[in-house]
């Protein structure tokens, strides 16, 4: 709720028209957040990006072997990789980046990183918001697929048989 009058909702379209004719609602209108608005809550955190849920990138998914230039500017997107995921000793001193206390110009990638994102796109807290998944985060893998519904169909046309239990590839 943004206010005591108004309200946001994840909504497939034929379900906001059916709320838009119930009595106390007044206007029901899609919500999209526009290229170059800043989202806080969007990784890396960096205004100077502009990025948000709607309007996201480009961005480059590091991998293992991979060097890339860094400098104050790109920091951020590699930040937690290199002092956290990759075990290094990361300080910045005004405009040097020192990695286990030698200066860097540069970044070579110990692991494999991948780009989550969830299906509910508005509702899906996923690399958008927390970044970068190392590989050894990862704990599985998809076999198959168990159930898939059309948000947009009705009734039993909702379940897509077709795709129900395909092999992931």
């Amino acid at each position: 709720m943004d206010s005591y009058t108004t309200y946001t909702f994840f909504l497939t379209k034929p379900t906001a028209e059916v709320i838009s004719k119930f009595s106390n609602v007044v206007k029901i209108s899609p919500f999209y957040y526009t290229p170059g608005e800043y989202s806080p809550k969007i990784f890396p955190y960096n205004p100077v990006l502009r990025w948000n849920e709607d309007n996201f990138g480009p961005l480059w998914i590091p991998s293992k072997g991979a060097t890339v230039p860094i400098d104050t500017s790109n920091l951020g997107l590699y930040e937690r990789i290199i002092d956290v995921y990759e075990a290094n000793d990361l300080k910045v001193e005004g405009s040097t980046i020192l990695i286990n206390n030698v200066p860097a110009t540069t970044y070579k990638f110990k692991m494999d990183y991948y780009w989550m994102m969830g299906d509910n796109r508005h509702n899906s807290a996923d690399s958008r918001y927390w970044g970068f998944v190392p590989e050894d985060h990862i704990v599985g893998k998809p076999k198959f697929i168990w159930l898939s519904i059309n948000k947009e169909a009705q009734g039993l046309k909702k379940i897509r048989l077709k795709r129900m239990f395909m092999k992931v590839k």
